[in-house]
């Protein structure tokens, strides 16, 4: 499955009537970080950061992007604070399918195929799925077309009924860790439409609970696994998730790579045994 663009989204707009200050005070109070302790951070005063937030000083294009990468505010979210300062954006946000992102896509996709048999697939800020191999492929056996069907997103195919949810043995142990982790991502990112995909997946109905839906600390792995059934075997997998460091460009910024590392001996020699 080839990488595919999800679809340009516009530059960030001021949110209407807030100014820059409001907005930099909301990510300073949400990262639990005093006056005192930015100012520290960012080599400037508390009372200019209280001019700043409370709109009696009109900080500069430096000053904003300063606070914010102290603050790790996003990069989307930083072009929003210097539109509501009255700068243009900073970070361009580049079409996956543009010809500069060439490079990116090529390497994406030799990194994921070279990870085969195991599965691995690229996702953007809302799990839209841009690219998948042949283990993600596997795993899906069974789910209906209308599921497949563009665009693919990883939290719905998981945790949908009609999804891969019926085959996942500890689901309901996986469902907690999924929906934590994109609770953490809505905090981090303060995005309407991961939040609205949030409260869809978490109102999904909830298989009865099995054995295999047991705490953590019972689990004997040393990571949460999520146990599967495929073509009458039970497969255990670890999920990772890699980011890029650094990213100077919106779209780079939101892409997460997911990759899938056997758990235990047999779910690897299995997969092994399907690739030769």
């Amino acid at each position: 499955m080839s990488i595919v663009a999800s679809g340009a989204s516009a530059l960030p707009s001021a949110p209407d009537g807030k100014g820059v200050g409001p907005l930099l005070r909301g990510w300073r109070e949400q990262r639990r970080v005093s006056q005192l302790e930015l100012a520290l951070r960012a080599g400037s005063s508390a009372r200019h950061i209280s001019f700043i937030e409370t709109g009696r000083s009109r900080p500069s294009e430096e000053m904003v992007l300063r606070l914010a990468e102290h603050l790790e505010v996003p990069v989307r979210e930083r072009n929003a604070l210097l539109l509501a300062a009255g700068y243009a954006p900073h970070y361009p946000e580049t079409p996956l399918d543009d010809p500069a992102m060439d490079a990116l896509r090529e390497g994406m996709e030799r990194l994921i195929q070279g990870y085969e048999p195991y599965p691995a697939l690229v996702v953007d800020a809302a799990y839209n799925v841009l690219a998948a191999n042949r283990g993600i492929v596997m795993l899906l056996d069974g789910v209906p077309e209308a599921l497949l069907a563009p665009p693919l997103n990883a939290m719905r195919l998981t945790l949908h009924p009609q999804g891969m949810a019926p085959r996942i043995r500890n689901h309901r142990a996986w469902r907690d860790h999924l929906l934590a982790q994109m609770d953490r991502q809505i905090a981090l990112r303060r995005s309407e439409p991961l939040r609205a995909l949030y409260e869809e997946v978490a109102a999904y109905p909830v298989p009865d609970p099995t054995p295999e839906d047991q705490p953590l600390d019972a689990a004997p792995y040393f990571a949460l696994p999520m146990r599967i059934e495929h073509d009458g075997r039970i497969l255990s997998f670890i999920s990772s998730i890699s980011t890029f460091n650094t990213p100077m460009d919106v779209t780079v910024s939101e892409l997460a790579i997911e990759t899938f590392l056997p758990a235990d001996p047999a779910t690897a020699k299995y997969l092994q045994n399907l690739r030769s």
